[in-house]
């Protein structure tokens, strides 16, 4: 996506379109969209930066992304790359696509019941790392807000940190002043606590006061009690963090070493603000979308009713259609599939088919901005249709499910077990929100906090987390910064790349380093005693660090003149250039200490043959499939691989043993693979290159099967390859694989499906990986 293309998406005024537009001379949204990222891209000098999938890049603790600072979290945590351009970042804006449906941050029960929450939303930000702070986004904030988008001042309320004894934090009068310095009337300059203007990114790291800007409805009074108060009328617009803390592990603050702003307003609040809406559903972000759903129900249209006065609930059912498709329709084209609402037919009354036949029109909505849309629009609708279909056929059971359950329950306490519920949305994908509207009818409601606990314990699941895990010892940002300030070099790492094959047989370099620094969990040591977990940072290292889908390295190194006591390597993990090995030492260790690595070589050579395998099944499934194939995650480890893609409906046997002989075909022609290092723009421009949604260094790694990439630049060839951008650890030539089987195929969600794959000897008695047939719509086993 360019400036161009996200800066030129729409005229500033609304054009005509389907459904009520605004009043000539009224902003369109998208207008508002493009005059804010305007402002301050061409008035103040941010970087425009597109906005990220929904899908959280490579960030457990999210089921969505649900902010816009989650793609920057690396620049806050000070883990970036150097080598990104992430890394010279000062003031960037943009407009992220957010959904807020599960996890800490929900507002899934409050879409319909109210006019302004949503699932699916666009966080409007400007950022700054280490350049301005509060004076100046203040300054900005009211400026665009008072005189280019011209809201009355005196309809404007700011809120802002009033400090909290407890935490020994003093009231923010920093940003006070700057207020009354703007010219904020005292009376409506409002001191909140901790939970309404104090931002913390979670339990511990950055983190800071905050100041919110509220606007009132309804004007022409004091609505200074209605700030936070939960009021329609008086809402929040536009949240300003100043990031000066960082949270530790035992619940104290500490200053960081440079300060940021993180700001984020919500487009669809600022646009009924500025259209003169009560309701976000009355602006041109849903009208086009309402009046469509009215073509297609069996209903009367809109009224915007709330509470007692919706008779039916089909106001509601209106704006949970709307909200939902929307959310549908981001999510599907980013590879997210949540589940679907069935209020168009429940309550609206119209026909199977209707809901995917709305997402043109989310399309024409939002498509000039994500254009993501228009690329994916037919398979959007296709999975809708197919995840319809499917719901249809458990509706019925699952209604029966619950209604025998209220029958068989005491209801002196009103309490439906969660178990019942999350079972329901487990295994037919019924949405806990239809649960709770069915139950909201007996006076009945899901156990909220055994309901959470099992969607927690579901996401660990998911994201691979097991409980018995040891915790990493991870570099905080105060430890990274120590590290440059004391001007300890990167990691040169470069020797995990420097293997050779002399007669079929892999050579790995011999690696000797100094120890630069040592970190025990909490701070910067010169020295670490037996039998302390702890990290290790060094000169250069021949360990692969884990990243990419690839897990790291394992091995041990020992320090010179005590070879016989080992340092067992447990994890390698990259923090803003610098390869940390976390080791529980067998005996002191300081800085300065020299010592030699040893790795597990074996180890290493299965993740790379599984590592080449991947991109070989990448570039089969593609051949098979054809091109419309997206590769939507992967991991790479010494037994196993998995590979997660886009694909309607599961693989029939006919289609899996095509593409395992076609896998197989290039690992029997035992190919050379080949890898060079390139600029970023200049890899991108190869044709048929292959990549992911990851934040890429500069220069950046190319990965060519059979063809050389110099071939691939000059386009001197027309041979079909696996070409990708790919930081891992790979195969000189792919016989290496010996044979690969697919063990299991399944689909994840409608849509995705996941292929887990076993290579070489590692094949055989491999029955355990099987997944259980009831989950598998297809599945191809060989063990021998």
């Amino acid at each position: 996506i360019t400036s161009q293309s996200l800066l030129s998406c729409d005229l500033l005024i609304c054009e005509p379109m389907r459904g009520e537009a605004p009043e000539r001379g009224v902003l369109s949204a998208a207008g508002i969209r493009s005059t804010f990222l305007d402002f301050f891209r061409q008035k103040h000098g941010h970087l425009l930066v597109p906005s990220s999938p929904v899908r959280p890049r490579g960030d457990p603790s999210l089921l969505f992304v649900n902010a816009g600072m989650n793609q920057f979290k690396p620049i806050f945590l000070g883990t970036v790359d150097p080598r990104s351009d992430m890394a010279s970042y000062r003031r960037v804006v943009n407009s992220q696509k957010c959904v807020r449906a599960g996890g800490k941050h929900n507002d899934l029960e409050d879409v319909g019941r109210d006019v302004y929450h949503h699932t699916f939303f666009e966080m409007l930000g400007n950022w700054s790392f280490g350049d301005y702070f509060k004076e100046e986004a203040c300054l900005m904030a009211w400026s665009l807000l008072t005189e280019h988008y011209g809201i009355p001042a005196d309809r404007l309320y700011v809120s802002y940190f009033a400090g909290d004894a407890a935490s020994g934090l003093t009231a923010d009068e920093d940003t006070r002043q700057i207020w009354l310095d703007i010219g904020v009337p005292p009376s409506r300059l409002l001191p909140f606590g901790l939970k309404e203007n104090f931002w913390e990114m979670g339990d511990s790291g950055p983190c800071g006061p905050c100041t919110e800007i509220h606007y009132d409805h309804v004007g022409g009074r004091d609505a200074a009690s209605l700030v936070n108060a939960d009021s329609p009328d008086v809402v929040e617009i536009w949240n300003l963090v100043f990031m000066q803390y960082n949270r530790e592990v035992d619940n104290s603050l500490r200053l960081l070493p440079q300060f940021s702003v993180d700001t984020g307003m919500g487009l669809e609040r600022l646009v009924s603000v500025l259209q003169g809406k009560r309701s976000n559903y009355d602006t041109d972000l849903f009208t086009p979308l309402i009046h469509d759903i009215h073509q297609r129900s069996r209903v009367g249209p809109y009224s915007g009713r709330m509470g007692a006065a919706d008779h039916g609930k089909v106001d509601m059912a209106y704006r949970v259609v709307s909200d939902h498709i929307r959310t549908l329709s981001v999510c599907i084209a980013d590879g997210v599939h949540p589940g679907i609402a069935l209020d168009s037919q429940s309550v609206l009354q119209a026909p199977q088919g209707a809901l995917a036949s709305l997402v043109p029109t989310v399309v024409h909505t939002l498509g000039n901005v994500y254009p993501e849309l228009h690329r994916e629009a037919d398979r959007i609708m296709d999975v809708i249709n197919e995840n319809e279909d499917h719901f249809l056929s458990s509706l019925q059971q699952g209604s029966r499910l619950i209604h025998r359950t209220l029958n068989k329950m005491d209801y002196k306490h009103g309490v439906f077990p969660a178990s019942v519920a999350w079972s329901l949305h487990r295994d037919l994908g019924f949405p806990l929100d239809l649960v709770d509207l069915i139950l909201e009818e007996k006076g009945v409601q899901v156990d909220p906090q055994e309901l959470d606990r099992l969607i927690a314990e579901n996401h660990k699941v998911a994201s691979g987390e097991q409980s018995g895990e040891r915790s990493q010892v991870m570099l905080d940002i105060l430890s990274l910064a120590e590290l440059q300030r004391l001007a300890v070099p990167h990691t040169d790492d470069g020797l995990k790349y420097q293997y050779r094959l002399d007669q079929d047989r892999y050579i790995f370099p011999a690696c000797r380093a100094t120890v630069l620094a040592l970190y025990d969990g909490q701070a910067l040591v010169s020295e670490v005693t037996e039998g302390q977990r702890c990290g290790v940072i060094l000169d250069q290292t021949c360990f692969y660090s884990e990243q990419g889908g690839q897990s790291h390295d394992c091995g041990y190194f020992t320090r010179d003149g005590q070879q016989d006591v080992p340092f067992p390597v447990e994890d390698v993990v990259l923090a803003g250039g610098y390869v940390v090995h976390q080791v529980t030492t067998a005996d002191s260790l300081k800085t300065g200490d020299q010592v030699q690595l040893h790795l597990d070589q074996v180890h290493r050579l299965s993740c790379m043959v599984k590592h080449t395998a991947t991109h070989i099944l990448n570039f089969a499934l593609r051949t098979v499939l054809g091109p419309s194939v997206q590769q939507r995650g992967s991991h790479v480890s010494a037994d196993r691989l998995r590979f997660d893609f886009s694909v309607k409906r599961s693989l029939s046997i006919s289609q899996l043993q095509q593409v395992e002989k076609c896998v197989n075909d290039i690992v029997s022609a035992n190919q050379i693979v080949h890898s060079q290092e390139l600029p970023l723009q200049r890899a991108r421009s190869i044709r048929g290159l292959r990549t992911v949604d990851e934040v890429y260094p500069d220069p950046v790694r190319v990965v060519s099967v059979a063809v050389p990439v110099s071939e691939l630049l000059d386009d001197n060839t027309d041979r079909e390859t696996s070409v990708e951008l790919c930081c891992g650890t790979h195969l000189l030539q792919t016989g290496a694989i010996e044979d690969l089987v697919i063990v299991s195929e399944r689909q994840m969600v409608k849509g995705i499906s996941r292929i887990i794959a076993v290579t070489g000897q590692d094949k055989n008695g491999r029955k355990d990986l099987v997944v259980d047939s009831v989950e598998t719509d297809s599945l191809s086993v060989r063990t021998s």
